[in-house]
């Protein structure tokens, strides 16, 4: 090879690397971490598929298709979000699963406040008509150009609401939404729990306290750089609330729009796996659970048991939360220990379990014996496997799925967990 040549290659080497592309890729930490793909995501998608696919078919009976606005849209992260949800159904012969498709969306508006992150999205999605990015302020009311048609779906994610630290804002907001509905249209809230397990030192049985937190952009950041970085950290001041909160504020732009804005159901999201709950840094007792539930999601990576144990600590004054915290907590660890045994009592050779594991008592909740039976199925399924690292690739995942599958069972959707979510409809059919 000529110094040319050489020189011509290095340079393309150095330009690829600057770009980031050539960056090496973890979901152990960062923003877009395995929790956020795996379980945050897929949560919300869980739950607000049913209504998705009756607001779609709605529109397809009246041959239109479902124009969108993104409220807080980030980077386009509401627009994946959204088409990533899949039918349920699919089968295994299937392509195609994606329960929005290009075909049924009609328009796309993307509204963030950051200037950056809308500039990201354009770079991301200039190549599409069909969608639109705009840098503006929706806590000064919907961002609408004259004579802009109304949308179908009104969507917030990731605590976009609790950036309206005074209600009046959102409830403002919420009566343009209902005011300028033609028929129909799905609203989706979402904001921090007021009863997060990562800041129980914020709780309080008094709503007009501790109404917004001081929250640090710590997460993205591994412990050491994180203590390194403290004092250039990025501050927020949000909003926490609690679902009896969240009711007040959609009856009152009810009452103000003179429009019933219904409520399709609450969900909690990150119950034990909140991005604070690394850091521990509003809760001393808050243990590392999302490092280690990013670990069972990553691949060629053994992740330790006992990593997974959540120790609960309750606090008092909050009997009707420790309970149900504790339940949670004793589903989690069951499910665990139960997995662990299973794996230490499996005989590769035989590809038998050289002990019975014993069986689970018809006491527990459905939830919880639905996946310690699955477990079960999938460790004597695969266990045998010698190709791939079947623990690491195949049965540490499963344990992540059916850990998630608990979390979304067994909550209440009353704000204990570090988002509170909310789906709403207004109908003047």
């Amino acid at each position: 090879m000529n110094e040319e040549t050489h020189t011509a290659q290095m340079k393309a080497y150095s330009e690829a690397a600057k770009s980031g592309l050539y960056a090496k890729q973890s979901g152990l930490v960062g923003k877009y971490d395995n929790v956020r793909r795996y379980w945050e995501d897929e949560i919300t998608r869980f739950f607000l598929h049913p209504h998705l696919e009756r607001l779609i078919e709605r529109k397809q009976s009246s041959m239109q298709r479902v124009r969108i606005m993104d409220l807080g849209c980030g980077s386009a992260d509401g627009y994946e979000l959204l088409t990533g949800i899949r039918h349920r159904d699919a089968d295994l012969q299937e392509f195609e699963v994606a329960l929005l498709t290009p075909d049924i969306l009609g328009f796309y508006k993307g509204v963030d406040l950051n200037e950056e992150l809308i500039r990201q999205a354009r770079s991301i999605y200039d190549h599409s008509p069909k969608l639109y990015f705009e840098q503006a302020d929706f806590s000064q009311g919907l961002p609408l150009f004259e004579n802009e048609k109304p949308y179908d779906l009104y969507f917030a994610s990731y605590g976009t609401c609790s950036h309206h630290n005074d209600d009046e804002t959102l409830i403002q907001l919420l009566v343009e939404v209902a005011e300028r509905v033609d028929e129909y249209c799905v609203i989706v809230c979402d904001w921090l729990g007021r009863y997060s397990y990562e800041w129980q030192s914020l709780w309080t049985n008094d709503l007009s306290e501790n109404r917004n937190m001081d929250y640090v952009v710590s997460y993205i950041y591994e412990k050491e750089e994180r203590e390194q970085r403290c004092d250039e950290l990025e501050h927020l001041h949000l909003r926490l609330v609690s679902r009896q909160e969240a009711e007040n504020v959609v009856a009152e732009a009810s009452n103000r729009a003179g429009v019933d804005i219904r409520s399709l159901g609450y969900f909690d999201r990150s119950i034990f796996t909140g991005r604070h709950m690394d850091t521990a840094e509003y809760n001393p007792h808050a243990q590392p659970i999302r490092q280690a539930v990013n670990s069972l999601h990553e691949p060629n990576v053994r992740t330790d048991p006992s990593s997974l144990l959540v120790d609960y600590m309750p606090k008092s004054g909050f009997e009707f939360i420790n309970d149900y915290f504790e339940q949670l907590q004793m589903c989690w660890n069951t499910l665990v220990l139960y997995v662990d045994e299973l794996m230490q009592a499996y005989d590769v050779q035989t590809r038998t379990f050289s002990s019975e594991p014993p069986p689970v008592p018809a006491s527990y909740p459905p939830a919880l014996r639905e996946m310690m039976d699955r477990m079960r199925l999938v460790v004597d399924g695969v266990g045998w496997l010698g190709l791939g690292l079947p623990r690491e690739n195949i049965i540490e995942p499963q344990l992540g799925y059916a850990l998630r599958h608990l979390e979304m069972n067994l909550q209440q959707g009353l704000g204990c967990a570090h988002g509170l979510v909310g789906i709403f409809e207004v109908d003047k059919t």
